[in-house]
Protein backbone atom coordinates (compact mmCIF):
# COMPACT_ATOMS: atom_id res chain seq x y z
CA UNK A 1 0.00 0.00 0.00
CA UNK A 2 1.38 3.27 -1.30
CA UNK A 3 1.28 6.33 0.93
CA UNK A 4 -1.03 7.87 -1.98
CA UNK A 5 -3.46 4.77 -1.30
CA UNK A 6 -3.98 4.76 3.03
CA UNK A 7 -4.93 7.70 5.44
CA UNK A 8 -4.02 7.31 8.95
CA UNK A 9 -6.61 6.55 11.43
CA UNK A 10 -4.33 7.51 14.67
CA UNK A 11 -1.70 4.93 14.10
CA UNK A 12 -3.51 2.79 12.11
CA UNK A 13 -2.90 2.87 8.35
CA UNK A 14 -6.39 2.69 6.39
CA UNK A 15 -6.90 1.75 2.43
CA UNK A 16 -8.57 5.14 0.99
CA UNK A 17 -12.07 3.33 0.39
CA UNK A 18 -14.49 1.70 3.39
CA UNK A 19 -17.72 -0.23 3.30
CA UNK A 20 -21.08 1.96 4.40
CA UNK A 21 -23.48 -0.80 5.57
CA UNK A 22 -26.72 0.52 6.70
CA UNK A 23 -28.66 -2.21 4.52
CA UNK A 24 -26.52 -5.05 6.04
CA UNK A 25 -28.94 -7.88 7.08
CA UNK A 26 -28.00 -10.72 8.69
CA UNK A 27 -28.04 -13.36 6.92
CA UNK A 28 -25.17 -16.00 5.07
CA UNK A 29 -24.35 -14.15 2.48
CA UNK A 30 -24.58 -10.95 3.76
CA UNK A 31 -21.63 -12.44 6.47
CA UNK A 32 -19.85 -14.25 3.37
CA UNK A 33 -19.91 -10.52 1.85
CA UNK A 34 -18.45 -8.95 4.73
CA UNK A 35 -15.54 -11.54 4.50
CA UNK A 36 -15.32 -11.11 0.92
CA UNK A 37 -14.97 -7.34 1.09
CA UNK A 38 -12.16 -7.74 3.67
CA UNK A 39 -10.13 -10.17 1.47
CA UNK A 40 -10.78 -7.76 -1.00
CA UNK A 41 -8.82 -4.99 0.39
CA UNK A 42 -11.32 -3.37 2.73
CA UNK A 43 -9.89 -2.13 5.98
CA UNK A 44 -13.26 0.25 7.32
CA UNK A 45 -16.09 -1.50 7.58
CA UNK A 46 -19.07 1.54 8.64
CA UNK A 47 -21.90 0.77 10.80
CA UNK A 48 -24.13 1.97 13.90
CA UNK A 49 -26.32 0.91 16.30
CA UNK A 50 -29.70 1.87 14.12
CA UNK A 51 -28.36 0.39 10.85
CA UNK A 52 -31.17 -2.13 9.34
CA UNK A 53 -32.53 -2.77 12.56
CA UNK A 54 -29.66 -3.50 14.70
CA UNK A 55 -28.80 -6.53 12.32
CA UNK A 56 -25.67 -4.89 10.67
CA UNK A 57 -23.72 -4.76 13.78
CA UNK A 58 -24.89 -8.20 14.68
CA UNK A 59 -23.94 -9.35 10.28
CA UNK A 60 -20.07 -7.90 10.67
CA UNK A 61 -20.05 -9.66 14.29
CA UNK A 62 -20.93 -12.66 12.84
CA UNK A 63 -18.06 -12.16 9.92
CA UNK A 64 -15.49 -10.49 11.97
CA UNK A 65 -15.89 -12.42 15.48
CA UNK A 66 -11.81 -12.11 15.32
CA UNK A 67 -11.46 -9.19 13.16
CA UNK A 68 -8.34 -9.41 10.70
CA UNK A 69 -5.14 -7.63 11.59
CA UNK A 70 -5.63 -4.47 10.16
CA UNK A 71 -9.28 -4.23 9.27
CA UNK A 72 -11.12 -1.40 11.68
CA UNK A 73 -14.87 -1.27 12.20
CA UNK A 74 -16.22 1.71 13.08
CA UNK A 75 -20.20 2.22 14.75
CA UNK A 76 -22.22 4.71 16.28
CA UNK A 77 -24.36 5.50 18.67
CA UNK A 78 -27.04 8.77 19.99
CA UNK A 79 -28.91 9.08 17.01
CA UNK A 80 -32.46 10.50 17.64
CA UNK A 81 -34.45 12.63 20.17
CA UNK A 82 -32.60 12.02 23.33
CA UNK A 83 -30.44 9.68 22.81
CA UNK A 84 -27.06 11.56 23.37
CA UNK A 85 -28.33 11.34 26.89
CA UNK A 86 -24.95 9.54 29.26
CA UNK A 87 -27.49 6.41 30.03
CA UNK A 88 -28.32 6.03 26.71
CA UNK A 89 -25.40 5.83 25.50
CA UNK A 90 -23.71 3.92 27.79
CA UNK A 91 -26.36 0.92 27.07
CA UNK A 92 -26.12 1.31 23.01
CA UNK A 93 -21.89 0.89 23.70
CA UNK A 94 -23.07 -2.08 25.87
CA UNK A 95 -25.36 -3.12 23.48
CA UNK A 96 -22.61 -2.77 20.15
CA UNK A 97 -19.73 -4.62 22.18
CA UNK A 98 -21.98 -7.33 22.06
CA UNK A 99 -23.54 -7.69 18.63
CA UNK A 100 -20.19 -6.94 17.63
CA UNK A 101 -18.70 -9.92 19.22
CA UNK A 102 -15.45 -7.85 20.63
CA UNK A 103 -13.80 -6.56 23.68
CA UNK A 104 -13.28 -3.10 22.19
CA UNK A 105 -14.73 -0.91 19.11
CA UNK A 106 -12.32 0.13 17.06
CA UNK A 107 -13.75 3.41 16.11
CA UNK A 108 -16.88 4.59 18.05
CA UNK A 109 -18.89 8.13 16.81
CA UNK A 110 -21.01 9.96 18.56
CA UNK A 111 -23.85 9.48 15.80
CA UNK A 112 -25.71 12.81 15.93
CA UNK A 113 -25.00 15.97 18.68
CA UNK A 114 -28.21 15.22 20.74
CA UNK A 115 -30.23 19.01 21.16
CA UNK A 116 -30.95 17.76 24.98
CA UNK A 117 -27.92 16.53 25.72
CA UNK A 118 -24.45 18.64 25.89
CA UNK A 119 -22.14 17.42 23.44
CA UNK A 120 -19.51 17.62 26.33
CA UNK A 121 -21.69 15.26 28.59
CA UNK A 122 -22.30 12.19 25.43
CA UNK A 123 -18.76 12.49 24.46
CA UNK A 124 -17.48 12.19 28.57
CA UNK A 125 -19.29 8.91 28.28
CA UNK A 126 -17.52 7.71 25.08
CA UNK A 127 -14.29 8.88 26.61
CA UNK A 128 -14.59 6.61 29.29
CA UNK A 129 -14.80 3.44 27.39
CA UNK A 130 -11.70 4.82 25.54
CA UNK A 131 -9.26 5.27 28.80
CA UNK A 132 -10.25 1.76 30.05
CA UNK A 133 -10.15 0.46 26.49
CA UNK A 134 -13.32 -0.44 24.94
CA UNK A 135 -13.02 1.85 22.35
CA UNK A 136 -9.73 2.70 20.46
CA UNK A 137 -10.69 5.64 18.56
CA UNK A 138 -13.77 8.37 19.47
CA UNK A 139 -15.34 9.87 16.30
CA UNK A 140 -18.14 12.48 15.70
CA UNK A 141 -20.61 12.60 13.25
CA UNK A 142 -23.15 15.49 11.85
CA UNK A 143 -20.76 18.31 13.25
CA UNK A 144 -19.58 21.73 12.95
CA UNK A 145 -15.72 22.83 12.92
CA UNK A 146 -17.27 24.55 16.14
CA UNK A 147 -18.69 21.33 18.05
CA UNK A 148 -15.47 19.20 16.60
CA UNK A 149 -13.12 21.86 18.62
CA UNK A 150 -16.10 21.29 21.38
CA UNK A 151 -15.18 17.83 21.39
CA UNK A 152 -11.19 17.50 20.85
CA UNK A 153 -11.62 19.44 24.69
CA UNK A 154 -13.12 16.04 25.64
CA UNK A 155 -11.71 13.07 24.02
CA UNK A 156 -9.13 12.75 21.21
CA UNK A 157 -10.91 13.11 17.63
CA UNK A 158 -9.57 10.75 15.33
CA UNK A 159 -12.57 10.75 12.78
CA UNK A 160 -15.45 12.93 11.39
CA UNK A 161 -18.00 11.68 9.29
CA UNK A 162 -20.29 14.10 7.88
CA UNK A 163 -22.62 14.00 4.29
CA UNK A 164 -20.24 14.97 1.57
CA UNK A 165 -19.82 14.36 -2.13
CA UNK A 166 -19.53 16.10 -5.49
CA UNK A 167 -23.15 18.03 -5.05
CA UNK A 168 -23.66 18.22 -1.03
CA UNK A 169 -20.50 20.91 -0.22
CA UNK A 170 -21.85 22.40 2.88
CA UNK A 171 -19.53 21.24 5.21
CA UNK A 172 -16.08 22.57 2.95
CA UNK A 173 -14.61 23.54 6.08
CA UNK A 174 -15.32 20.77 8.21
CA UNK A 175 -13.09 18.73 5.51
CA UNK A 176 -10.29 21.70 5.49
CA UNK A 177 -10.42 21.77 9.29
CA UNK A 178 -9.57 17.68 9.59
CA UNK A 179 -6.95 17.94 6.93
CA UNK A 180 -5.47 20.56 8.97
CA UNK A 181 -5.05 18.82 12.08
CA UNK A 182 -4.73 15.09 10.87
CA UNK A 183 -8.48 14.11 11.67
CA UNK A 184 -9.67 11.20 9.26
CA UNK A 185 -13.13 12.83 7.56
CA UNK A 186 -15.66 10.23 6.59
CA UNK A 187 -18.12 11.56 4.13
CA UNK A 188 -21.37 9.51 3.83
CA UNK A 189 -23.24 9.43 0.66
CA UNK A 190 -20.24 9.79 -1.73
CA UNK A 191 -21.89 8.89 -4.76
CA UNK A 192 -25.32 10.46 -4.27
CA UNK A 193 -23.85 13.18 -7.08
CA UNK A 194 -22.41 11.45 -9.90
CA UNK A 195 -20.88 14.80 -11.73
CA UNK A 196 -23.25 14.83 -14.38
CA UNK A 197 -21.69 14.99 -18.09
CA UNK A 198 -18.69 16.79 -16.79
CA UNK A 199 -17.76 13.31 -14.74
CA UNK A 200 -18.96 11.35 -17.68
CA UNK A 201 -16.49 12.67 -20.23
CA UNK A 202 -13.63 12.51 -17.93
CA UNK A 203 -15.23 8.82 -16.92
CA UNK A 204 -14.70 7.79 -20.53
CA UNK A 205 -10.68 9.56 -20.68
CA UNK A 206 -9.95 6.98 -17.89
CA UNK A 207 -11.42 3.93 -19.06
CA UNK A 208 -13.63 4.19 -15.84
CA UNK A 209 -17.49 5.09 -14.59
CA UNK A 210 -18.86 8.33 -13.37
CA UNK A 211 -19.06 6.93 -9.73
CA UNK A 212 -15.41 6.00 -9.85
CA UNK A 213 -14.72 9.50 -11.00
CA UNK A 214 -16.67 11.16 -8.38
CA UNK A 215 -14.92 8.65 -5.60
CA UNK A 216 -11.11 9.79 -7.28
CA UNK A 217 -12.77 13.06 -7.05
CA UNK A 218 -13.13 12.91 -3.38
CA UNK A 219 -9.79 11.15 -2.30
CA UNK A 220 -7.88 14.35 -4.32
CA UNK A 221 -9.83 16.90 -3.02
CA UNK A 222 -8.22 15.79 0.64
CA UNK A 223 -5.41 14.00 1.55
CA UNK A 224 -7.63 12.43 5.24
CA UNK A 225 -10.52 11.71 3.18
CA UNK A 226 -11.85 7.96 3.49
CA UNK A 227 -15.50 7.69 1.49
CA UNK A 228 -17.93 4.82 2.94
CA UNK A 229 -20.04 3.92 -0.07
CA UNK A 230 -22.63 1.07 0.93
CA UNK A 231 -23.09 -1.79 -1.91
CA UNK A 232 -23.99 -5.49 -0.69
CA UNK A 233 -22.40 -6.09 -4.43
CA UNK A 234 -18.57 -7.67 -4.66
CA UNK A 235 -18.45 -6.66 -8.20
CA UNK A 236 -19.48 -2.95 -7.09
CA UNK A 237 -17.15 -2.86 -4.19
CA UNK A 238 -13.79 -3.60 -6.12
CA UNK A 239 -14.80 -0.98 -8.47
CA UNK A 240 -15.19 1.36 -5.45
CA UNK A 241 -11.92 0.13 -4.71
CA UNK A 242 -10.53 0.30 -8.11
CA UNK A 243 -11.14 4.28 -7.89
CA UNK A 244 -8.39 4.77 -5.67
CA UNK A 245 -6.02 4.28 -8.82
CA UNK A 246 -7.58 6.78 -10.80
CA UNK A 247 -5.26 9.91 -10.82
CA UNK A 248 -7.39 12.68 -12.23
CA UNK A 249 -5.42 15.80 -13.53
CA UNK A 250 -5.69 19.26 -11.71
CA UNK A 251 -7.79 20.76 -14.91
CA UNK A 252 -10.18 17.57 -14.13
CA UNK A 253 -10.32 18.17 -10.65
CA UNK A 254 -11.45 21.60 -10.99
CA UNK A 255 -13.85 21.41 -13.82
CA UNK A 256 -15.94 19.02 -10.85
CA UNK A 257 -15.29 21.48 -8.32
Amino acid sequence: MTDAAKVMLGETPLSRIGLGTNRLTNTPDHVGFIREAVSAGVSLIDTAHVYAGRESEATIGAALSSAPEGCVVATKGGFGRRKGRPKVLSAQIEASLRRLRTDSIDLYYLHRVDRWTPLEKSLAVIDEYRERGAIRYVGVSNVTVEQIERARQVAPIAAVQNHYNLAEREHEDVVDYCAANGIVFVPYFPLRADGGSTAAEIAERHGATPAQIALAWLLRRSPTMLPIPGTLSLAHLRHNLDAAEIELSGEEFESLR
